[in-house]
């Protein structure tokens, strides 16, 4: 696991205090203390006050080494190797295909994409998660000193995790936007439901790219990430996405679920504004 970091600061950069620098890059405080006192960050190799300022084209050095070795391990599953869309050296993004879980739910389990990791990149861990049956860019950490970072990103809305569907009954407006609180469902384990009472926030924002007689294409963003969100909010408001084998009473068993997470927009870690945008292609299933 990756726990150093060697940084130059841009020409460009506008003077910070070390401790301004780091709340920049979303570290967390009890990370910021250890750094401090352990003197895990220099600056041109030296330490300094966290009161003092950096400036551009210094040289900033971060060790984790505080950090625990992460424990978590699946049980190695070889049979299929997961596409890679992006990698570097903290990060990985993998093109999920329907039908596979993001991660197993009991020990012995198998047959999901971490599964599929732990036999070819050990040791990672996972940001978020798509329903079995969403395909599309999976987000994961090849180092723990990240998790914290993206999850950051997540609930700062830093990070855009924008989908296509197909949807039953397009009319709806062109642009919008869903909201409606999340709660279990609980006439039915597997499903949740608009609740105003018991539910947490929620909103989905919807723009129409292509409308049919029957059906539109609508490329969603989240704002919030409960579960099944995009699938509860557009049943909730009568336009069930094609396939869904829990929210649309349409669907057939050999379906497949028109709904792929098609774009991934974060901010690099350690990086100033470097925004990373990176697509998963179309299944072949999914009409364009």
């Amino acid at each position: 696991m990756k726990t150093y970091f060697s940084i130059q600061l841009p020409d460009y950069f506008e003077p910070l205090t070390i401790r301004q620098l780091l709340k920049y890059w979303l570290v967390p405080r009890k990370w910021q203390h250890l750094l401090r006192i352990q003197e895990k960050i220099l600056v041109n190799q030296r330490y300094h006050h966290f009161d003092e300022l950096v400036h551009g084209n210094d040289l900033i050095t971060l060790d984790f080494d505080f950090l625990p070795t992460n424990t978590q391990s699946y049980l190695p599953d070889d049979s299929q190797r997961p596409t890679i869309l992006f990698e570097d050296e903290t990060t990985l993004v993998l093109n999920k295909p329907a039908g596979i879980k993001t991660h197993p739910n009991r020990p012995d389990e198998t047959g999901t994409m971490l599964n599929y990791l732990q036999a070819n990149s050990p040791n990672v861990l996972i940001v978020h998660r798509l329903d079995q049956q969403t395909s599309g860019a999976l987000l994961i950490a090849k180092s723990t000193v990240v998790v914290p970072i993206y999850n950051r990103q997540l609930s700062s809305k830093m990070m855009k995790r924008d989908y296509l569907a197909w949807i039953e009954h397009p009319q709806l407006p062109d642009s919008g936007t869903l909201t409606g609180p999340i709660a279990s469902d609980p006439n039915d384990i597997r499903k949740f439901r608009v609740d105003p009472e018991n539910g947490l926030p929620a909103t989905t924002h919807f723009q129409v790219l292509k409308r049919t007689d029957h059906a539109a294409l609508v490329k969603l963003t989240l704002e919030t990430g409960r579960t099944h969100q995009l699938r509860v909010h557009l049943s909730h408001f009568g336009h069930p996405i094609i396939g869904d084998p829990l929210y649309n009473d349409n669907t057939h068993p050999n379906d497949k679920m028109l709904l792929h997470g098609y774009q991934l927009s974060y901010e690099q870690p350690f990086g100033f504004h470097t925004i990373q945008r990176v697509q998963a292609p179309l299944p072949t299933y999914f009409p364009k």
